[in-house]
């Protein structure tokens, strides 16, 4: 809760002298370590190599519209894939330029975070992306899936990339050309406490594999659903209830996007009923 709703409910200080009791307790008693320690934030031994992960469910790219006539077709070929039924919602986001990312939940816990790779296999980043106080490492509630894989970007606010920037420039130290390059630089780090170091961020965007449990029949409800179990979602997620809305959508974060607190490098659009999505299929590489 201190990080991911920004609400802390004791002072930094105090937040502080725990974490430093909490670490000699451990240190005194490693078996006592669990994997949903706050104590794994801090970063452990440097690896010498990322071993690799093979994702159960493929994790695909993205296929691109780049004018309203692109989006009209592709709105078009999905109605005419599926009988000719209206689509009625589709849900909205901007594209956020950072990495993407799979996280595993077991029994709430944390167990595995791997990169997208070349979409079958990526690579096993469970040590770095504990260090991310925006990923929980254990879910609120007890209503989640015993197995739960969430998908999202990991990406540097841009206060944070330019105070990073600021500070390798104090110590005259080579900067970063942007804040992907930085957030991607500094999750693939093989020394966790330098991940740990680095101000990064997440927002979920998917799901994966999902055992255990049924999640709700709409992408939108998907995702206050993972909300709930305190993984944080895009504030600018919205769903609408047309393709004039999509447009008008788009328009207002392209008016907006330089004053958002992060860099994006486009909007996704996707239809809001799950069920629908499943007939689609995907191509090659992408969703239809």
């Amino acid at each position: 809760r201190y990080y991911v709703e920004d609400n802390p409910e004791i002072p930094d200080a105090e937040y502080d002298r725990l974490m430093r009791e909490l670490l000699e307790i451990e240190a005194q008693h490693p078996d006592l370590v669990t994997v949903d320690s706050p104590s794994q934030r801090v970063g452990g031994k440097p690896l010498s190599e990322f071993s690799q992960v093979t994702h159960e469910v493929p994790m695909l790219s993205l296929d691109n519209a780049f004018d309203d006539s692109e989006l009209d077709s592709f709105h078009k070929r999905a109605q005419d894939r599926i009988g000719g039924e209206s689509i009625k919602q589709y849900c909205c986001e901007p594209k956020l330029d950072g990495l993407a990312v799979s996280l595993l939940y077991e029994n709430g816990i944390l167990v595995q975070a791997a990169t997208r790779g070349d979409g079958t296999t990526g690579e096993n980043i469970t040590e770095n992306v504990r260090t991310i106080n925006a990923i929980p490492l254990k879910l609120r509630g007890d209503d989640w899936p015993a197995r739960l894989e969430v998908r999202g970007e990991v990406f540097m606010p841009k206060a944070g990339f330019e105070k990073l920037n600021e500070l390798a420039r104090q110590k005259g130290e080579k900067v970063f050309v942007n804040p992907r390059n930085a957030a991607a630089g500094s999750l693939r780090q093989l020394d966790s406490r330098i991940t740990a170091s680095r101000p990064l961020s997440f927002y979920a965007y998917s799901v994966g594999v999902v055992q255990g449990a049924d999640l709700a029949a709409s992408h939108y409800e998907r995702f206050l659903q993972i909300k709930s179990w305190g993984l944080p979602m895009c504030p600018e997620t919205k769903r609408v209830d047309s393709l004039a809305d999509v447009k008008t959508y788009y328009q207002d974060i392209l008016q907006r996007r330089d004053a958002l607190p992060y860099e994006i490098d486009g909007v996704v659009i996707k239809i809001d009923d799950i069920a629908v999505q499943e007939r689609l299929g995907f191509v090659a590489r992408a969703p239809r």
